[in-house]
């Protein structure tokens, strides 16, 4: 813990899935570890502010009780030479959070690593300047997102709302692709995982787990949409993966995807790539 002097630490709480007295319990452990911590907890629409300012400030360690959009843009502004990041579940995913630290709750993930912390690189992709350290959709599927949030807060009405919408949309445009230097295939929608979740990879493996999803009629639409939902998406019959360092998509139209959690909307031409060094995190030991 020598290398920790100063301290950031963001605490969405105006996000509803951060409770009111996270800065306090945050300034309280690093209190028992005799460290001073800084605590934003920012308003609603502050929180881009609150990151930048917390970047910009240089801390040894910079704490992120977010959710996964959270976790993300503070490793793009961080990246390997900027702050070591300690992204913490506080958001409805939690997909980083979780892939780091395991389900535990943050006081917890927090205390493991002030106490066993070590510091790593995190691999993972980028496409068009953006960061993803668990996993990348594009196409149709990424349009199921919303859906899937209204039902993890019990919303039956608005999922099926928003699950009849991504069903309309989702023979918009198929994908054209090719994976390092192999042929153009087609897909309905490409899936990348990155080592830190993919059941295929080790950790050690630099590359990306690349699913071709190949949906042939409104039948397999539906039951992928469902997986998607409720289940693994990689149980589905119609889904294929490889192993890739670079990855080039191709549609008619903008291609939606869904960038650890978070919705983006890419040119119709993107490349996707392997960056073995995307950010510092303090991480904790796998047998913890």
């Amino acid at each position: 813990m020598t290398s920790i002097r100063k301290v950031e630490v963001i605490a969405n709480v105006a996000s509803g899935s951060v409770s009111k007295d996270a800065p306090e319990q945050a300034e309280k452990i690093f209190a028992d570890f005799g460290l001073n911590a800084h605590v934003c907890a920012p308003e609603k629409g502050e929180l881009g502010a609150c990151l930048r300012a917390a970047v910009d400030s240089a801390p040894d360690l910079l704490v992120v009780i977010a959710g996964d959009g959270t976790a993300r843009a503070a490793a793009e502004m961080c990246g390997p030479d900027g702050p070591v990041i300690a992204p913490l579940p506080g958001g409805t995913m939690n997909m980083l959070p979780h892939a780091i630290y395991g389900p535990r709750a943050w006081q917890d993930a927090l205390t493991i690593a002030l106490t066993q912390g070590e510091q790593r690189i995190l691999g993972g992709g980028e496409v068009e300047g953006h960061r993803f350290m668990v996993a990348a959709i594009f196409g149709s599927p990424a349009l199921w997102a919303p859906a899937r949030e209204a039902v993890r807060y019990n919303q039956k009405k608005l999922a099926f709302l928003r699950a009849r919408k991504a069903m309309k949309r989702a023979f918009s445009g198929r994908l054209r692709y090719n994976l390092d230097d192999g042929p153009r295939e087609k897909a309905e929608a490409m899936v990348f995982l990155c080592p830190t979740t993919s059941r295929a990879l080790n950790e050690d493996e630099q590359v990306l787990e690349a699913a071709a999803l190949d949906v042939k009629g409104a039948a397999d639409a539906f039951r992928l949409g469902l997986q998607f939902l409720v289940g693994d998406w990689r149980d589905a019959p119609v889904v294929d993966s490889e192993r890739c360092k670079v990855a080039r998509l191709w549609a008619a139209q903008g291609i939606p995807a869904l960038l650890d959690g978070e919705s983006v909307r890419l040119k119709q031409l993107a490349e996707v790539v392997y960056r073995p060094d995307v950010v510092r995190v303090l991480g904790i030991p796998k047998d913890v």
